[in-house]
């Protein structure tokens, strides 16, 4: 039998997960007590049992000591039970900005700030978080972006690191994204923009992509750049990074940047076990 719990950051995106996690045959039951897990686990696992993948919804709703929780957990792995826990958090500013717009209650501050039960939160779910297989940063996530994360790790059983690198595209002219980590600077190319055939296209076509690599200084920055992120990334994993930004830049967003922004993204996919996200920030901006 497959066992997996699901717990996170309220506004993380627990809920959605577990309804991946239907979608494709787990049988999910959500914000059970702490109290009733060992019974739970025991009644599921008979022999004979038709059900095969079983996830688990556990948050702070109702109140529960998640000490007890891990202790629950942990005595379950013992017991010989593969047990696999998925944690989902976000930045403080995204969960409060979720909560704001649903309108909803922090189980935490009920008639308190919203900052302060966040701040409580992650205080209480940080033994379990430490203890968790699967760290899942959704701060940058799109629904479907979250859907594949989710069939890497339970339906494709794919390594699965916790890292998430995002390439982006940006024009310097529109400032740099402020949640970049790594920041390069490709306007040392020639720029497409003065071309009149390619003025008005974008590094999303081939024609523009054909001129750019005509040139041998982007082939000979691509692969230094592709090698030495390729080298940093299981770094970061080993330091425990799980969102890392990759920004390239031009001065439009437009040409440059998008094009190798998508080569990168190329060069990295299925390289690893880590996510992977391809987004161009100002390629349509209309001040361009």
């Amino acid at each position: 039998m497959r066992f997996v719990v699901v717990t996170g950051m309220s506004g993380g995106g627990k809920s959605t997960a577990l309804k991946m996690l239907e979608d494709i045959g787990f049988y999910c039951v959500d914000n059970l007590p702490v109290s009733l897990i060992d019974k739970f686990v025991e009644l599921i696992a008979t022999p004979n049992s038709e059900i095969t993948k079983v996830a688990l919804g556990l948050d702070v709703r109702a109140g529960q000591s998640f000490e007890d929780a891990t202790m629950v957990l942990e005595r379950l792995k013992n017991s010989g039970y593969q047990l696999e826990i998925l944690f989902l958090e976000a930045d403080d500013s995204v969960l409060i900005k979720r909560y704001k717009e649903t309108r909803r209650v922090h189980p935490l501050a009920p008639q308190g700030r919203l900052e302060e039960g966040v701040r409580k939160e992650r205080k209480v779910l940080e033994n379990i978080r430490r203890q968790s297989d699967y760290v899942m940063d959704t701060t940058h996530l799109l629904t479907r972006e979250l859907k594949e994360e989710m069939d890497r790790i339970f339906v494709r059983n794919e390594e699965y690191n916790s890292l998430i690198v995002t390439v982006m595209s940006f024009g310097f002219k529109h400032g740099i994204p402020s949640d970049a980590d790594l920041v390069f600077d490709v306007r040392f190319l020639p720029n497409p923009f003065y071309i009149e055939a390619l003025k008005h296209k974008t590094g999303n076509d081939k024609e523009v992509q054909d001129y750019l690599f005509g040139f041998p200084e982007a082939e000979e920055f691509m692969q230094k750049l592709t090698d030495m992120i390729r080298f940093l990334i299981p770094n970061y994993v080993k330091e425990g990074k799980y969102h890392l930004v990759v920004a390239v830049g031009c001065t439009g967003g437009k040409h440059r940047s998008v094009t190798l922004a998508n080569e990168l993204y190329r060069r990295l996919k299925d390289k690893g076990s880590y996510g992977l996200k391809l987004y161009h920030r100002d390629v349509y901006n209309r001040s361009l």
